[in-house]
């Protein structure tokens, strides 16, 4: 599953917004539905929102027939300034991990870590082992092949050199539920719908939980298949299918797929001879064994046989700890979990929330916890349904009344600037600052001054966090789009946020698209996404 490259814009929103913003203009609006009078006692030298203007935007044409809901308030006094529907249940898609992450630092704290650990579970004898190495996971979603191959380095250093037993991979701090209620069957190799376990792997900084990277260089002549490079090399699935090398100028159609009940990974399509190298991540079928195959690996090169292969099982009480690797700090996962909307992250949070608190790594667990803090976060003023941490089930609902009462509950938590610095900007480039958010509402009055969490599925547009108005005072909103057909309705959500910053036309001439929303590339060989290119999102996936 390739994420979207950085794409010039191709759907300027200059037009959109100004007619939308001052005239209303274009294709007739059905009525707009009935909203609350404009609230009174606004802040003295802060003139009221343009009621009628927002309630234009929710007019959209494209938006007839589906649902919408709509909440702004004072983010200080919580003083209501803008609602539409606030207590409609909707889809939230991505603006879940908001929730997900609030009870993450409040419950596990800012400072929580993962443990990785090695134990041998028999008696030594000189450089032999009579027994297992137990690769016991602890949850961590950050785990690189790097950090395995310093853990292989640390039992090495302890003198063994020969193991008789096998690499043990212990996945038992979560329970072996590996997918979320309702997730999509046919999504089971997408990297953003990974299996989660408490031992698994990922590639890179982006954390994506449970996968494999395929690097595809085309031939340098037509006709010839591309190279294809794994990443972990040693990763136990099997290649089949090819990807061609096209003519120079020719469509980029490859693409890597998993299909379920295996961990045979089909390549499709072709690569123009002048695309250069291409990435696919997958996600894989158990992660354990993934991880403590690429662990077995490191074990070698570092000069230790291990007799009897990888299996799974538990590490017995008493096994001794030869090396453990921590993760960094919850609030050093925040960036990547909130800027790229990472859905591994939000449900190893759910499960580790389970066992910190309950005793059980699950998702029932953890989510009893979520909705005690929910309660407590006062987000349980209306009904609401969470079945996972990510909001990649459609069995999720959320109401923008619950968002804001969030945003507002926050913003009166010690670990409220960890969050807020988590979530991404409004148009900032930076891959790591800008996040979902990079390539949307640039050069308008909003860029810079939101602070939101992005969401989106087919059918589904959604937003919600802070805008720092003119006079730096903060506004909480959250914005919900559900059951739309057609041309997604992004830039009337875009435009409603510039009309909440006070925007002109001359601010409104934004170089935002209705396209893909990809960033910055990582490098020039790795264009890189990450989880909330809403354009790409399946029926079922969350960003």
């Amino acid at each position: 599953m390739r994420r979207i490259p950085l794409a010039a814009p191709t759907t300027p929103l200059a037009a959109v917004l100004v007619a939308l913003l001052l005239t209303g203009s274009g294709p007739a609006p059905r009525s707009a539905p009935p909203t609350s009078p404009a609230p009174t006692g606004a802040r003295a030298g802060n003139p009221p929102l343009a009621t009628a203007a927002l309630d234009r935007l929710l007019a959209d044409p494209r938006l007839a027939g589906a649902a919408v809901s709509a909440l702004v308030t004072d983010a200080a006094t919580g003083e209501v300034r803008y609602q539409h529907s606030p207590d409609a249940l909707l889809l939230p898609a991505s603006t879940l991990k908001t929730v997900t992450a609030a009870a993450a630092l409040d419950l596990l704290g800012p400072d929580h870590r993962f443990s990785t650990t090695v134990l041998a579970t028999g008696p030594r004898t000189g450089a032999a082992l009579a027994g297992d190495l137990v690769l016991r996971g602890g949850g961590d979603p950050s785990l690189l092949p790097a950090d395995l191959e310093t853990l292989a380095g640390q039992v090495a250093a302890t003198g063994i050199r020969e193991v008789s037993g096998s690499v043990l991979a212990d996945a038992s701090r979560y329970d072996d539920v590996p997918l979320g209620a309702g997730w999509a069957w046919d999504d089971q190799g997408a990297y953003y719908s990974p299996e989660i376990s408490a031992l698994t792997l990922t590639t890179d900084g982006d954390d994506d939980v449970g996968s494999v990277r395929l690097t595809l260089t085309p031939a340098e002549a037509p006709g010839h298949p591309a190279t294809v490079r794994l990443t972990p090399a040693e990763a136990p699935v099997r290649i089949s299918g090819r990807v061609d090398t096209g003519a120079p100028g020719g469509e980029l159609t490859a693409e890597a797929d998993r299909h379920p009940g295996g961990n045979e990974i089909v390549l499709s399509g072709s690569l123009p001879t002048d695309a250069g190298p291409t990435e696919e991540w997958v996600a894989v079928a158990d992660p354990a064994q993934l991880t403590a195959t690429v662990f077995a690996a490191a074990l070698a090169r570092h000069g230790v046989t291990v007799r009897g292969g990888v299996r799974q099982g538990q590490a017995p009480t008493g096994a001794a700890v030869l090396a453990t690797h921590d993760s960094e700090p919850l609030t050093a996962l925040l960036p990547p979990f909130l800027k790229l909307s990472n859905n591994g992250i939000a449900e190893h949070l759910v499960k580790e929330i389970g066992r910190v608190r309950s005793g059980s790594g699950s998702w029932a667990a953890g989510l009893d916890r979520l909705r005690e803090f929910e309660r407590r976060a006062g987000l349980a003023v209306t009904t609401a349904r969470q079945v996972d941490g990510s909001g990649l089930s459609r069995q999720d609902l959320m109401t923008t009344q619950g968002l804001v009462s969030l945003l507002q509950f926050a913003r009166s938590q010690p670990w409220f600037t960890a969050w807020y610095d988590a979530l991404p900007v409004a148009g900032d480039p930076r891959r790591m600052v800008g996040g979902t958010l990079s390539n949307r509402l640039r050069d308008t009055a909003a860029q810079g001054r939101v602070h939101a969490k992005t969401g989106s599925m087919t059918g589904v547009e959604a937003l919600a966090g802070y805008l720092d108005q003119a006079d730096g005072h903060p506004l909480a909103f959250a914005v919900l789009f559900n059951n739309f057909t057609g041309q997604s309705p992004r830039s009337a959500l875009d435009a409603f946020v510039v009309q909440l910053a006070g925007g002109t036309p001359a601010r409104q001439a934004a170089p935002s698209t209705l396209e893909p929303n990809a960033l910055e590339p990582n490098t020039p060989e790795r264009p890189r996404g990450g989880h909330d290119w809403e354009a790409t999102c399946t029926a079922t996936q969350a960003c």
